[in-house]
């Protein structure tokens, strides 16, 4: 894969998607999970994709991430258009561009938060004292330079979620994909990660773009784009009480 992108300035086109359909089979029926979504998301952007159940949210993550093409329709992401690209280039787009964050936080059970933070530069080749360095780095910003010796069951799921946000910039990534990323978590803890979210979109220039249900993540947004039965219906500032 050929650099297309190296570095983008913020308010220059980070993902750009035209027309996009996704259709799946589910036997012998056809299921149109996206129809016709087009919008442009700029470096340096926070927006929450929002919806309901069946919205096609979730088909928009997989899209978005590049661990899915779409059936119809262009994305192109930091100049790639994806739907051009083979498995291992999509690995090697996915690795240089993109943070992601879970609900389920998925780290390694009984591995360091340090190990657990440097496991995407181990797949980028770093040397094990450099990558546990930068790893080091990643959780003091996310407040958990304390815990670098902890594994996840020591640790609350707050911690466990700064672990996996620490993760995702490690390589220090233009864009943080996250999916429900307050799901599993009490309001409070909910609205420290969120304030995270915004320090490291203001400081660090990443871009944001989180799927959610939650209203609270989605209000503090400076932008969302709503999905129902798979078709854009908002694309804006967030609407209080939507």
């Amino acid at each position: 894969m050929s650099d297309a992108t190296d570095a983008l300035a913020i308010g220059e086109p980070l993902m750009v998607l035209d027309g996009i359909h996704r259709r799946f089979m589910m036997g012998d029926e056809e299921v149109r999970a996206l129809r016709g979504v087009s919008f442009t998301i700029t470096k340096g952007e926070y927006v929450c994709i929002i919806g309901p159940s069946g919205s096609g949210k979730s088909t928009m993550m997989y899209l978005l991430g590049c661990l899915d093409t779409p059936s119809e329709g262009t994305y192109e992401l930091a100049g790639y258009e994806v739907s051009e690209l083979g498995d291992e280039e999509l690995a090697a787009l996915r690795n240089k561009y993109i943070g992601f964050v879970f609900q389920a936080f998925n780290l390694i059970p009984r591995t360091t938060t340090v190990d657990n933070v440097a496991l995407p530069l181990r797949y980028a080749g770093v040397g094990i004292g450099e990558r546990r360095r930068r790893a080091a780095q990643a959780l003091e910003r996310v407040g958990l330079g304390h815990r670098l010796d902890h594994t996840p069951d020591r640790l609350s799921g707050g911690e466990r979620q700064r672990v996996a946000i620490a993760r995702a910039i490690v390589t220090k990534p233009e864009l943080l994909l996250c999916d429900e990323p307050t799901g599993n978590l009490d309001s409070r803890v909910g609205a420290e990660i969120t304030r995270l979210f915004e320090e490291l979109n203001h400081d660090m220039g990443v871009t944001v773009v989180i799927v959610t249900h939650d209203p609270n993540l989605a209000k503090r947004a400076r932008r969302n784009i709503k999905l129902v039965d798979g078709q854009m219906v908002y694309d804006g500032p967030p609407q209080e009480g939507k």
